[in-house]
């Protein structure tokens, strides 16, 4: 990475979207900031260090380096967001909202996936950070993210599915920011989950703090970590992740908006022109007339060289419900036992 001025820094941070929060790092007090333009942010699946390149222009900078020259909050522009379950198309819905004029996607920052691990110690006694300097981090990438190019309209995060933790935060420091929920019910979710060569590592990587944080909400499991299979941590992923969605929902009501990644398929123009009024997007009626057509629903969204079309999704669904088909049975068994042990959270799962 090739090391962006200091001055670039100063001069514009506090109006230029280029100058990006790319990541934090807590220990250090620092944000990188990286220089990215317009197309770089269309290109990118992931704002995470996927992105980085000996090309790119980037710098740490203190905290207290750019504390003078913070974006104004509320932010300039309409921020929005989608929060999902992991492996629910959000990436593919965030790429088809980037085909609407004046609509610009942020997918993954590392920065909000960093405020979303440290959030769960803010209280405790080796917490890097407090709940103050927490928030304050906060509204400074919130600032950052709204500040948009003169063509942009609305701004639309797409945050890491471990960054819904952040989703009630996010929503009381914006009283105008609304969100999408995106899901699945859970047997397509854990046969999408198990046919993944790398679910193993993915799930397996997360599932402690996911079990915390289920934890805080239903403080006796049946079986802990160690001894769930991985069918079992696949729906404690999802049952964790839903339900930090359903405490969003109750909290915040109609700015939270609720979309199965399955219904969105069966009816992309239908559902896509209910979540561009749910943000509150004004959006020709005849740009919806031609999502079906979109080119973006026959590739891979994460990496849109490849292939990927609905047919194929059911394709591997079948043959992972095959192959899978004991791990899934275990996932929906655990489901349904953690419903039988928790019934005031039943309905909502």
């Amino acid at each position: 990475m090739a090391l962006l001025p200091l001055e670039t820094i100063r001069d514009g941070f506090r109006t230029d979207p280029s100058l990006f929060p790319q990541n934090l790092d807590l220990a250090r007090g620092a944000l990188l900031v990286l220089l990215l333009d317009e197309p770089a942010f269309r290109a990118a699946s992931f704002l995470d260090d996927r992105i980085l390149s000996p090309q790119l222009q980037g710098r740490w900078v203190g905290f207290e380096e750019v504390a003078d020259r913070r974006p104004p909050m509320p932010p300039q522009r309409p921020l929005h967001f989608i929060f999902h379950t992991g492996h629910v198309g959000s990436t593919l819905v965030s790429r088809l909202l980037d085909e609407i004029d004046g609509v610009l996607g942020l997918r993954e920052p590392m920065a909000l996936r960093v405020l979303a691990a440290a959030a769960a110690d803010l209280d405790a006694p080796h917490a890097l950070v407090g709940p103050a300097e927490w928030a304050s981090l906060l509204d400074l990438l919130l600032a950052c993210w709204g500040r948009g190019y003169a063509d942009t309209g609305s701004i639309v995060v797409k945050a890491t599915s471990s960054a819904s933790t952040c989703c009630e935060a996010i929503a009381q420091a914006l009283p105008a920011t609304r969100a999408i929920l995106l899901n699945l019910q859970p047997e397509p979710y854990l046969a999408t989950l198990l046919a993944g060569q790398n679910t193993p590592l993915d799930l397996r990587g997360q599932a402690q703090e996911r079990m915390r944080r289920l934890l805080r909400i239903a403080p006796s499991p049946e079986k802990p970590l160690h001894a769930l299979s991985l069918g079992e941590i696949a729906a404690m992923t999802w049952t964790v992740e839903t339900l930090t969605h359903r405490a969003a929902e109750r909290r915040f009501g109609e700015r939270m908006l609720r979309i199965d990644f399955d219904a969105f398929l069966a009816a992309p123009d239908i559902v896509l022109r209910k979540i561009c009024a749910h943000f509150q997007m004004a959006v020709p009626d005849d740009r919806f007339a031609r999502v079906r057509s979109s080119a973006t629903l026959t590739r891979y969204s994460k990496a849109p060289e490849h292939s990927y079309s609905p047919d194929l999704r059911r394709e591997v669904l079948t043959a992972s419900r095959m192959q899978n088909a004991a791990e899934i049975r275990r996932g929906m068994g655990w489901i349904e036992a953690f419903a039988r042990r928790y019934p005031e959270h039943a309905s909502a799962l």
